[in-house]
Protein backbone atom coordinates (compact mmCIF):
# COMPACT_ATOMS: atom_id res chain seq x y z
CA UNK A 1 0.00 0.00 0.00
CA UNK A 2 1.48 3.31 -1.07
CA UNK A 3 1.87 5.85 1.77
CA UNK A 4 0.48 8.45 -0.65
CA UNK A 5 -2.92 6.77 -1.05
CA UNK A 6 -4.65 9.49 0.98
CA UNK A 7 -4.05 11.61 -2.12
CA UNK A 8 -7.34 10.08 -3.26
CA UNK A 9 -9.06 11.81 -0.33
CA UNK A 10 -7.27 15.06 -1.14
CA UNK A 11 -8.30 14.93 -4.80
CA UNK A 12 -11.92 13.91 -4.17
CA UNK A 13 -12.34 16.47 -1.40
CA UNK A 14 -10.98 19.48 -3.24
CA UNK A 15 -12.98 18.72 -6.39
CA UNK A 16 -16.09 18.45 -4.20
CA UNK A 17 -15.31 21.88 -2.72
CA UNK A 18 -14.67 23.38 -6.16
CA UNK A 19 -17.98 21.97 -7.44
CA UNK A 20 -19.76 23.45 -4.41
CA UNK A 21 -18.26 26.90 -4.95
CA UNK A 22 -19.09 26.82 -8.66
CA UNK A 23 -22.76 25.89 -8.26
CA UNK A 24 -22.68 22.13 -8.82
CA UNK A 25 -24.32 20.92 -5.57
CA UNK A 26 -25.22 17.38 -6.67
CA UNK A 27 -21.63 16.65 -7.73
CA UNK A 28 -20.27 18.27 -4.57
CA UNK A 29 -22.50 16.24 -2.23
CA UNK A 30 -21.91 12.96 -4.04
CA UNK A 31 -18.14 13.41 -3.81
CA UNK A 32 -18.47 14.46 -0.16
CA UNK A 33 -20.21 11.20 0.75
CA UNK A 34 -17.75 9.18 -1.33
CA UNK A 35 -14.83 10.91 0.30
CA UNK A 36 -16.01 9.92 3.76
CA UNK A 37 -16.01 6.31 2.60
CA UNK A 38 -12.52 6.64 1.09
CA UNK A 39 -11.21 8.21 4.29
CA UNK A 40 -12.57 5.48 6.53
CA UNK A 41 -11.40 2.62 4.31
CA UNK A 42 -7.90 4.06 3.94
CA UNK A 43 -7.52 4.49 7.69
CA UNK A 44 -8.64 0.89 8.17
CA UNK A 45 -6.08 -0.34 5.64
CA UNK A 46 -3.38 1.84 7.20
CA UNK A 47 -4.14 0.38 10.62
CA UNK A 48 -3.94 -3.15 9.23
CA UNK A 49 -0.64 -2.36 7.55
CA UNK A 50 0.82 -0.99 10.80
CA UNK A 51 -0.36 -4.07 12.69
CA UNK A 52 0.84 -6.64 10.15
CA UNK A 53 3.96 -4.99 8.72
CA UNK A 54 5.27 -2.54 11.35
CA UNK A 55 8.90 -2.73 10.18
CA UNK A 56 8.06 -1.98 6.57
CA UNK A 57 5.78 0.84 7.69
CA UNK A 58 8.57 2.33 9.82
CA UNK A 59 11.08 1.94 6.99
CA UNK A 60 8.75 3.77 4.62
CA UNK A 61 8.54 6.72 7.03
CA UNK A 62 12.23 7.52 6.63
CA UNK A 63 12.57 6.48 2.99
CA UNK A 64 13.47 9.54 0.89
CA UNK A 65 11.04 8.65 -1.91
CA UNK A 66 8.17 7.02 0.00
CA UNK A 67 8.28 8.96 3.27
CA UNK A 68 6.89 12.28 1.98
CA UNK A 69 3.79 10.42 0.78
CA UNK A 70 2.67 10.16 4.42
CA UNK A 71 1.90 13.89 4.37
CA UNK A 72 -1.21 13.00 2.36
CA UNK A 73 -2.67 11.83 5.70
CA UNK A 74 -2.49 15.40 6.98
CA UNK A 75 -3.75 17.05 3.80
CA UNK A 76 -6.52 14.49 3.27
CA UNK A 77 -7.73 14.95 6.87
CA UNK A 78 -7.82 18.74 6.59
CA UNK A 79 -9.44 18.75 3.14
CA UNK A 80 -12.20 16.50 4.49
CA UNK A 81 -12.55 18.90 7.42
CA UNK A 82 -12.93 21.78 4.95
CA UNK A 83 -15.72 19.82 3.27
CA UNK A 84 -17.53 19.52 6.60
CA UNK A 85 -17.32 23.31 7.01
CA UNK A 86 -18.42 24.31 3.51
CA UNK A 87 -20.85 21.55 2.54
CA UNK A 88 -22.37 20.53 5.88
CA UNK A 89 -21.72 23.48 8.23
CA UNK A 90 -20.56 20.83 10.70
CA UNK A 91 -17.96 22.77 12.67
CA UNK A 92 -17.60 20.17 15.42
CA UNK A 93 -16.49 17.42 13.02
CA UNK A 94 -14.29 19.91 11.18
CA UNK A 95 -12.61 20.97 14.43
CA UNK A 96 -11.92 17.35 15.37
CA UNK A 97 -10.42 16.69 11.93
CA UNK A 98 -8.34 19.85 12.19
CA UNK A 99 -6.99 18.70 15.57
CA UNK A 100 -6.15 15.28 14.13
CA UNK A 101 -4.51 16.87 11.09
CA UNK A 102 -2.42 19.19 13.27
CA UNK A 103 -1.30 16.29 15.48
CA UNK A 104 -0.38 14.20 12.43
CA UNK A 105 1.52 17.17 11.00
CA UNK A 106 3.67 17.50 14.12
CA UNK A 107 4.40 13.76 14.37
CA UNK A 108 5.12 13.24 10.67
CA UNK A 109 7.13 16.44 10.14
CA UNK A 110 9.58 15.76 12.94
CA UNK A 111 9.71 12.00 12.43
CA UNK A 112 10.31 12.11 8.66
CA UNK A 113 12.76 15.00 8.50
CA UNK A 114 14.66 13.88 11.60
CA UNK A 115 14.93 10.42 10.04
CA UNK A 116 16.22 11.90 6.79
CA UNK A 117 18.81 13.88 8.73
CA UNK A 118 20.25 11.22 11.03
CA UNK A 119 20.13 8.09 8.83
CA UNK A 120 23.60 6.99 7.78
CA UNK A 121 22.89 5.71 4.27
CA UNK A 122 21.30 8.37 2.10
CA UNK A 123 20.57 8.41 -1.65
CA UNK A 124 22.10 10.90 -4.06
CA UNK A 125 20.00 13.98 -4.77
CA UNK A 126 18.77 12.75 -8.16
CA UNK A 127 17.64 9.43 -6.60
CA UNK A 128 16.19 10.78 -3.39
CA UNK A 129 14.03 13.80 -4.22
CA UNK A 130 10.85 14.19 -6.24
CA UNK A 131 7.79 16.40 -6.39
CA UNK A 132 6.31 14.29 -3.58
CA UNK A 133 8.48 16.22 -1.13
CA UNK A 134 6.20 19.20 -1.72
CA UNK A 135 3.38 17.25 -0.05
CA UNK A 136 4.93 18.62 3.16
CA UNK A 137 4.03 22.10 1.88
CA UNK A 138 0.51 20.97 0.95
CA UNK A 139 0.03 19.46 4.42
CA UNK A 140 1.18 22.67 6.10
CA UNK A 141 -1.09 24.86 3.98
CA UNK A 142 -4.06 22.52 4.46
CA UNK A 143 -3.86 23.24 8.20
CA UNK A 144 -3.78 26.98 7.44
CA UNK A 145 -6.81 26.68 5.15
CA UNK A 146 -8.95 24.79 7.65
CA UNK A 147 -7.87 27.08 10.49
CA UNK A 148 -8.93 30.13 8.45
CA UNK A 149 -12.30 28.53 7.67
CA UNK A 150 -12.90 27.66 11.33
CA UNK A 151 -11.81 31.10 12.53
CA UNK A 152 -14.86 32.70 10.89
CA UNK A 153 -17.12 30.70 13.21
CA UNK A 154 -15.20 31.28 16.43
CA UNK A 155 -15.69 34.20 18.81
CA UNK A 156 -12.93 36.46 20.03
CA UNK A 157 -10.19 35.99 21.15
CA UNK A 158 -10.08 32.48 19.62
CA UNK A 159 -10.77 33.99 16.20
CA UNK A 160 -7.62 36.12 16.49
CA UNK A 161 -5.57 33.13 17.58
CA UNK A 162 -6.85 30.86 14.80
CA UNK A 163 -6.13 33.51 12.17
CA UNK A 164 -2.64 34.02 13.62
CA UNK A 165 -2.02 30.27 13.44
CA UNK A 166 -3.29 30.22 9.85
CA UNK A 167 -1.00 33.13 8.99
CA UNK A 168 2.01 31.45 10.60
CA UNK A 169 1.42 28.14 8.82
CA UNK A 170 0.87 29.99 5.52
CA UNK A 171 4.22 31.75 5.88
CA UNK A 172 6.05 28.60 6.91
CA UNK A 173 4.55 26.67 4.00
CA UNK A 174 5.84 29.33 1.61
CA UNK A 175 9.34 29.16 3.07
CA UNK A 176 9.30 25.36 2.88
CA UNK A 177 8.31 25.53 -0.80
CA UNK A 178 11.26 27.80 -1.57
CA UNK A 179 13.69 25.40 0.13
CA UNK A 180 12.36 22.29 -1.54
CA UNK A 181 11.63 23.76 -4.96
CA UNK A 182 15.22 24.95 -5.20
CA UNK A 183 16.44 21.37 -4.79
CA UNK A 184 13.82 19.97 -7.18
CA UNK A 185 14.62 22.53 -9.87
CA UNK A 186 18.32 21.84 -9.43
CA UNK A 187 17.60 18.14 -9.92
CA UNK A 188 15.56 19.00 -13.05
CA UNK A 189 18.27 21.04 -14.67
CA UNK A 190 21.56 19.38 -13.73
CA UNK A 191 20.93 15.63 -13.57
CA UNK A 192 19.89 13.15 -16.29
CA UNK A 193 16.12 12.93 -16.54
CA UNK A 194 14.38 9.82 -17.86
CA UNK A 195 10.63 9.34 -18.49
CA UNK A 196 10.42 7.13 -15.40
CA UNK A 197 11.75 9.97 -13.25
CA UNK A 198 8.80 12.20 -14.17
CA UNK A 199 6.38 10.61 -11.71
CA UNK A 200 2.87 12.07 -11.23
CA UNK A 201 3.70 13.82 -7.91
CA UNK A 202 5.62 16.42 -9.92
CA UNK A 203 2.18 18.02 -10.41
CA UNK A 204 2.45 18.94 -6.74
CA UNK A 205 4.91 21.61 -7.97
CA UNK A 206 1.77 23.46 -9.05
CA UNK A 207 -0.60 22.10 -6.39
CA UNK A 208 1.55 23.38 -3.52
CA UNK A 209 1.34 26.89 -4.94
CA UNK A 210 -2.40 26.57 -5.56
CA UNK A 211 -3.18 25.66 -1.95
CA UNK A 212 -0.86 28.46 -0.80
CA UNK A 213 -2.95 30.84 -2.93
CA UNK A 214 -6.13 29.49 -1.34
CA UNK A 215 -4.79 30.02 2.19
CA UNK A 216 -3.69 33.56 1.32
CA UNK A 217 -7.09 34.37 -0.19
CA UNK A 218 -8.87 33.17 2.96
CA UNK A 219 -6.59 35.31 5.12
CA UNK A 220 -7.51 38.34 3.00
CA UNK A 221 -11.21 37.55 3.41
CA UNK A 222 -10.70 37.16 7.19
CA UNK A 223 -8.73 40.40 7.57
CA UNK A 224 -11.67 42.54 8.85
CA UNK A 225 -11.73 40.36 11.99
CA UNK A 226 -7.99 40.56 12.76
CA UNK A 227 -6.20 43.94 12.97
CA UNK A 228 -2.76 42.40 12.37
CA UNK A 229 -4.05 40.93 9.09
CA UNK A 230 -5.24 44.40 8.08
CA UNK A 231 -1.77 45.80 8.69
CA UNK A 232 -0.23 43.01 6.62
CA UNK A 233 -2.81 43.18 3.85
CA UNK A 234 -0.51 44.53 1.06
CA UNK A 235 2.05 41.84 1.91
CA UNK A 236 -0.54 39.05 1.98
CA UNK A 237 -2.10 40.19 -1.30
CA UNK A 238 1.28 40.44 -2.99
CA UNK A 239 2.38 36.97 -1.92
CA UNK A 240 -0.99 35.46 -2.79
CA UNK A 241 -0.64 36.70 -6.37
CA UNK A 242 3.00 35.57 -6.33
CA UNK A 243 1.92 32.04 -5.37
CA UNK A 244 -0.87 31.99 -7.95
CA UNK A 245 1.43 33.22 -10.74
CA UNK A 246 4.06 30.61 -9.84
CA UNK A 247 1.47 27.83 -9.87
CA UNK A 248 0.11 29.05 -13.20
CA UNK A 249 3.60 29.04 -14.72
CA UNK A 250 3.94 25.36 -13.86
CA UNK A 251 0.85 24.24 -15.76
CA UNK A 252 2.19 24.54 -19.36
CA UNK A 253 5.58 23.19 -18.23
CA UNK A 254 4.03 20.09 -16.68
CA UNK A 255 1.81 19.51 -19.72
CA UNK A 256 4.82 19.74 -22.05
CA UNK A 257 6.78 17.29 -19.89
CA UNK A 258 3.78 14.95 -19.83
CA UNK A 259 3.62 14.96 -23.63
CA UNK A 260 7.38 14.32 -23.73
CA UNK A 261 7.00 11.41 -21.29
CA UNK A 262 4.03 9.61 -22.81
CA UNK A 263 4.01 10.89 -26.40
CA UNK A 264 7.62 11.32 -27.40
CA UNK A 265 9.28 8.74 -25.13
CA UNK A 266 6.30 6.29 -25.18
CA UNK A 267 6.30 5.73 -21.42
CA UNK A 268 3.32 3.42 -20.65
CA UNK A 269 0.30 5.07 -19.05
CA UNK A 270 -1.04 2.68 -16.41
CA UNK A 271 -2.74 3.14 -13.05
CA UNK A 272 -0.55 4.25 -10.17
CA UNK A 273 -1.85 5.58 -6.82
CA UNK A 274 0.48 8.53 -7.29
CA UNK A 275 -1.79 9.79 -10.09
CA UNK A 276 -4.16 11.09 -7.40
CA UNK A 277 -1.38 13.56 -6.69
CA UNK A 278 -1.84 14.87 -10.23
CA UNK A 279 -5.65 15.13 -9.91
CA UNK A 280 -5.53 17.18 -6.70
CA UNK A 281 -3.67 20.20 -8.18
CA UNK A 282 -6.30 20.65 -10.91
CA UNK A 283 -9.13 20.83 -8.38
CA UNK A 284 -7.09 23.04 -6.08
CA UNK A 285 -6.29 25.45 -8.92
CA UNK A 286 -10.02 25.83 -9.65
CA UNK A 287 -10.76 26.44 -5.96
CA UNK A 288 -7.90 28.83 -5.27
CA UNK A 289 -8.59 30.93 -8.35
CA UNK A 290 -12.27 31.23 -7.42
CA UNK A 291 -11.37 32.36 -3.88
CA UNK A 292 -8.67 34.75 -5.11
CA UNK A 293 -11.25 36.38 -7.40
CA UNK A 294 -13.58 36.78 -4.39
CA UNK A 295 -10.78 38.19 -2.21
CA UNK A 296 -9.18 40.56 -4.71
CA UNK A 297 -11.80 41.27 -7.37
CA UNK A 298 -9.95 39.78 -10.35
CA UNK A 299 -13.15 39.29 -12.33
CA UNK A 300 -11.26 38.91 -15.62
CA UNK A 301 -10.11 35.47 -14.39
CA UNK A 302 -13.63 34.19 -13.84
CA UNK A 303 -13.44 31.72 -16.74
CA UNK A 304 -10.55 29.75 -15.20
CA UNK A 305 -12.22 28.05 -12.21
CA UNK A 306 -14.98 26.45 -14.29
CA UNK A 307 -12.49 25.34 -16.96
CA UNK A 308 -10.29 23.66 -14.36
CA UNK A 309 -13.08 22.06 -12.37
CA UNK A 310 -14.18 20.21 -15.52
CA UNK A 311 -10.58 19.19 -16.18
CA UNK A 312 -10.29 17.99 -12.59
CA UNK A 313 -13.53 15.99 -12.83
CA UNK A 314 -12.30 14.32 -16.02
CA UNK A 315 -8.94 13.50 -14.42
CA UNK A 316 -10.69 12.17 -11.29
CA UNK A 317 -12.93 9.92 -13.40
CA UNK A 318 -9.91 8.51 -15.25
CA UNK A 319 -8.00 7.87 -12.02
CA UNK A 320 -11.05 6.23 -10.41
CA UNK A 321 -11.57 4.04 -13.49
CA UNK A 322 -7.90 3.05 -13.29
CA UNK A 323 -8.30 2.13 -9.63
CA UNK A 324 -11.41 0.04 -10.34
CA UNK A 325 -9.65 -1.77 -13.19
CA UNK A 326 -6.60 -2.39 -11.00
CA UNK A 327 -8.72 -3.84 -8.17
CA UNK A 328 -10.60 -6.11 -10.56
CA UNK A 329 -7.38 -7.43 -12.10
CA UNK A 330 -5.82 -8.13 -8.69
CA UNK A 331 -8.89 -9.33 -6.79
CA UNK A 332 -7.39 -12.78 -6.36
CA UNK A 333 -4.28 -11.34 -4.75
CA UNK A 334 -6.42 -9.37 -2.29
CA UNK A 335 -8.50 -12.44 -1.42
CA UNK A 336 -5.36 -14.24 -0.37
Amino acid sequence: MSPAYFGMVMATGIISIAAHLLGMPAVAQALFVLNGVFYGVLWLLTGLRIARHPRRFGADLIDHLRGPGFFTLVAGTCVLGSQFVLLAADYRSATLLWGLGAALWVVLTYTIFTGFTVKQHKPALDQGISGAWLLAVVATQSIAVLAALLAVREGQPIRLEMNFLALSMWLWGGMLYIWMMSLIFYRYAFFPFSPGDLSPPYWINMGAMAISTLAGSLLILNSPDAPYLQSLLPFIKGFTVFYWATGTWWIPMLLILGVWRHGWRRFPLRYDPQYWGAVFPLGMYATCTHQMIAAMGFDFLVFLPRLFVYAALAAWALAFAGLAHYLLRHRRDFSL
